[in-house]
């Protein structure tokens, strides 16, 4: 009997077709077999050769050599859990998004969190940033929201994406990850420090995922009918925000790498469900010429006082995953995931995302992605996607022309019109590099002034920068002093006096030998 489950969950397993009530193992085709762990061979002992018509064997050890998919080149290492969205206060004003409609509402959803520069093996609590994906099953298609644990974002040139993901990655010459390189691509590229802080702050090792706020560090909109709003997303945790330090970190991550995927996993199994409130920053198309920042700029945090914070919603996670690799390391993110309602918006980290995520799913997944369950909508129509490697015939209806047809069925769903000023840019086609200028050290010193006003983080963030930038070479350091003066002058020279009093012996190399990779940013 086929499953009744709607086909975005896991299948549940079903007996197989015999009388014989008792199950049994099979080759990949059915057939059963008695021994699955037995070997054809000559003799009966331990020796002699293996026959090659052994075809257990030859299935087993085929797919075990085959059963690993291509890590995420970001985002590697992570944890996943099944949840709900609730609609806690209304919205309906700016957003015709149905999953938005009504206080109360419920949407499944999936999320996945996760570090980001680590491989898949990599400890759950060095610091780095983290990342935290969420997609919605909504009646209108997924809508995947790809956000993050600080509120903005290092880089804002789509062009810089691969040196920023190298510079965080191995060196290619000795597969150890360096502080040179890190240090180097940051201090040539100031407008990263407004995120860079907040990393080498105690938010950059926090205590569990649970106890993380999530940011959606771009710009998108909320759209209604013929009207739209800027829209920035706030997530913020009901468990209460909690860090660890450095040494703290440092301890959990060589006494349990898992720590962060443990930590969710238990509490959701002992009925603990973590959740966090959904808040929204709404900027109207009329304000964006005097808004105090550019709401384009993902390395910007939009001021509170002049956007204040509108809560709508609450995340919690309810159910753990049945099956980690089918649920988790094959569920594919992707900010073109997009539904009625909610749209993406100029910002150009944002879309450079569009097609860096899509690119790298059908890389791991391949073109068929979209069927996987876990990746599946509830509903999907488009007989041009069709075949390739994974394509199994699963959407609605089963009988499918391979052509959009001039008319009949299915019919076409009406969207509301655009306003005339959504989306409407004139000017010369130009390569442009944004350029560092006075006012993006601006935030960066708001964040000095907090962490002051907020002891020991001023403390904890100068040790945890001199720890690290002590293995750069000495031009590197000096750059990255001449940053941090442009933030402000006694900060630059804490940081220049707590560096040098930890720099190795082997200055002059560009791997000092007493250097020590502790696995997260800069090594």
């Amino acid at each position: 009997m086929a499953s009744s489950l709607p086909h975005h969950l896991p299948r549940k397993y079903e007996p197989p077709p015999t009388d014989d009530p008792t199950e049994h193992y099979t080759l990949d085709n059915g057939c059963p077999i008695l021994a699955p762990q037995a070997s054809l061979r000559i003799g009966n002992n331990l020796q002699g050769p293996l026959l090659i018509q052994d075809i257990n064997l030859l299935e087993i050890i085929s797919h075990i050599t085959h059963e690993r998919i291509p890590e995420r080149i970001v985002h590697a290492k992570g944890a996943g859990a099944h949840g709900v969205f609730e609609v806690t206060d209304d919205i309906s004003d700016v957003t015709e998004a149905k999953f938005l409609s009504k206080i109360g509402k419920k949407t499944s959803l999936l999320a996945r969190f996760s570090t980001v520069a680590g491989e898949k093996g990599s400890a759950d609590s060095v610091r780095d940033s983290r990342g935290f994906a969420f997609k919605i099953y909504t009646e209108d298609g997924n809508l995947d929201w790809l956000f993050f644990s600080t509120p903005t974002f290092p880089i804002r040139d789509g062009g810089k994406f691969p040196s920023f993901v190298h510079c965080q990655k191995k060196d290619p010459q000795t597969g150890l990850r360096d502080a040179t390189t890190f240090w180097d691509f940051m201090s040539r590229n100031p407008e990263v420090f407004n995120t860079i802080m907040l990393i080498f702050s105690d938010c950059g090792t926090p205590k569990s995922y649970r106890n993380s706020n999530i940011y959606g560090v771009n710009t998108y909109k909320f759209t209604k009918q013929d009207s739209f709003v800027f829209v920035k997303i706030h997530i913020l945790t009901n468990q209460g925000v909690n860090n660890l330090t450095q040494q703290e970190a440092e301890q959990l991550a060589g006494e349990d790498p898992d720590a962060f995927t443990r930590d969710l996993h238990d509490s959701i199994a002992s009925g603990n469900f973590p959740s966090w409130d959904v808040y929204a920053q709404i900027v109207k198309p009329e304000e964006v010429a005097s808004y105090p920042v550019n709401i384009y700029d993902p390395t910007k945090r939009w001021p509170e006082d002049w956007t204040p914070l509108r809560k709508f919603g609450r995340i919690t996670l309810n159910k753990n995953v049945e099956n980690e690799f089918g649920e988790v390391e094959q569920a594919s993110f992707n900010p073109t995931a997009i539904v009625p309602g909610w749209d993406v918006s100029a910002d150009p980290i944002l879309q450079t995302r569009l097609f860096a995520y899509g690119s790298a799913s059908r890389y791991r997944l391949g073109i068929n992605l979209h069927q996987i369950p876990v990746n599946a909508p509830l509903y999907s129509y488009n007989p041009t996607k069709r075949d390739g490697i994974g394509y199994i015939n699963n959407l609605n209806p089963p009988v499918q022309p391979n052509y959009i047809t001039a008319d009949g069925e299915p019919k076409i769903v009406p969207q509301g019109n655009p306003p005339d000023d959504q989306d409407m840019w004139s000017g010369r086609v130009m390569d442009y590099e944004s350029q560092v200028v006075t006012s993006d050290y601006d935030q960066p010193r708001e964040l000095w002034n907090y962490f002051m006003n907020h002891p020991p983080m001023a403390e904890h963030f100068i040790s945890n920068v001199a720890l690290n930038l002590s293995h750069a070479t000495k031009d590197v350091r000096e750059r990255t002093y001449t940053c941090f003066a442009n933030i402000d002058a006694a900060l630059a020279n804490d940081i220049r006096q707590a560096t040098e009093m930890k720099v190795p012996a082997g200055d002059h190399l560009k791997f000092p030998l007493a250097g020590r990779n502790r696995g997260g940013v800069g090594g």
